[in-house]
């Protein structure tokens, strides 16, 4: 008989009840593949997006009132362009966050992985560095809402930390994404950074990248969340909604967007940066081109990670110079409760399941 795991499996897009626990045969690895044994897995705005087809052209509002409009909707919408490559290929394993630990390697896999605790790089460049393409664990392929996953060897990275599971756990997709952007928006030593949403996963990363450059770093959030902020690392803290000086920042982070958008672009100082790798208040903005280029603005969007971004962050982790701050966990099979949580952004820092 097949060998079979527990796993969240989303059978299509709309809300939670697309959310299914289902035993599933074990993924056997292939060539040049491996098995991890996932003992941490993080929750993600990428999960609760793909599973409502957000990335569709169709969807204007933010993340969480799409999902209000999917609780309430009787059928589920299809949209066959909601995943990050078009279409999502439903039914699917999600969970773009793993640590693990390697049990079962392929042919070719070089035998010293087996039994490494490891994390796992989802964004993942599929022609190569020369080219953007990319496919991501769990939106392109099975992820690690399960107790088993099997990726490419190339994609696994041991660390070697005091880390619990769940830390280690809450570092790829947030981390993988913040380092992204703070690396192409060219972050350096004294320069002001502006980072929105700076209590959740993405932000609260950004927070202590950009701070280990040595850059002067603002924070925004809601304001019963200065103090956790402030302890991530953070130089100043303001209030969400607060509306900075005009041209008072050189790098803007920002993956709030929506009507806050312009607001945020006006704050970037001439020839400054504004980088952006989501929009999770909504997609749709208004742009005065005026400000964008009489003051030479750069704008960067990132969603494919650079070939150093990843190694560079297990560089970090192991000489101690970030930590993320764990929220909460939940066991895999109360994924609906973390998911219903982490909406309300009432949290600072990263949920994550335990299978």
């Amino acid at each position: 008989m097949t060998a079979t795991m527990t796993a969240v499996v989303t059978v299509g897009t709309g809300g939670f009840e697309m959310l299914e626990l289902q035993q599933v045969p074990i993924p056997v690895p292939g060539t040049g593949e491996v098995r991890v044994r996932v003992l941490a897995a993080g929750v993600n705005n990428t999960e609760i997006n793909t599973r409502l087809g957000w990335y569709s052209a169709s969807v204007t509002n933010s993340t969480s009132d799409t999902a209000s409009d999917a609780a309430r909707a009787d059928a589920a919408v299809h949209r066959p362009d909601g995943g990050w490559n078009d279409a999502t290929p439903w039914p699917l394993i999600q969970g773009t966050d793993c640590c693990g630990i390697v049990d079962e390697l392929g042919a070719g896999v070089d035998p010293s992985l087996r039994g490494r605790r490891v994390i796992i790089r989802a964004c993942m460049r599929s022609d190569g560095w020369g080219s953007l393409e990319n496919v991501w664990m769990a939106s392109d392929f099975d992820g690690a809402f399960a107790e088993y996953v099997k990726v490419p060897a190339s994609e696994v990275f041991p660390v070697d930390c005091d880390w619990s599971d769940a830390e280690l756990g809450a570092i790829p997709c947030a981390y993988g994404t913040a380092e992204n952007m703070i690396r192409r928006a060219g972050v350096s030593q004294g320069d002001r950074v502006l980072v929105t949403g700076a209590s959740g996963g993405t932000g609260s990363a950004s927070v202590q990248l950009a701070r280990r450059r040595g850059a002067h770093v603002v924070a925004m959030a809601s304001i019963q969340k200065f103090d956790a902020v402030r302890r991530l690392g953070a130089h100043e803290v303001i209030e969400r909604g607060t509306i900075p000086h005009p041209q008072s920042f050189d790098v803007v982070v920002d993956n709030v967007a929506g009507p806050g958008f312009s607001v945020a672009l006006d704050s970037v100082a001439r020839g400054g940066r504004y980088v952006s790798s989501g929009a999770i208040a909504g997609p749709i903005v208004d742009l005065d081109m005026r400000t964008f280029y009489l003051r030479d603005i750069h704008m960067i969007g990132c969603t494919a990670w650079d070939e150093p971004v990843f190694p560079d962050l297990v560089g970090y982790i192991e000489r101690g110079e970030i930590r993320p701050l764990i929220a909460k966990t939940f066991p895999l099979t109360e994924i609906v409760r973390a998911q219903q949580e982490f909406l309300t952004k009432a949290h600072v820092g990263k949920f994550v399941l335990i299978p």
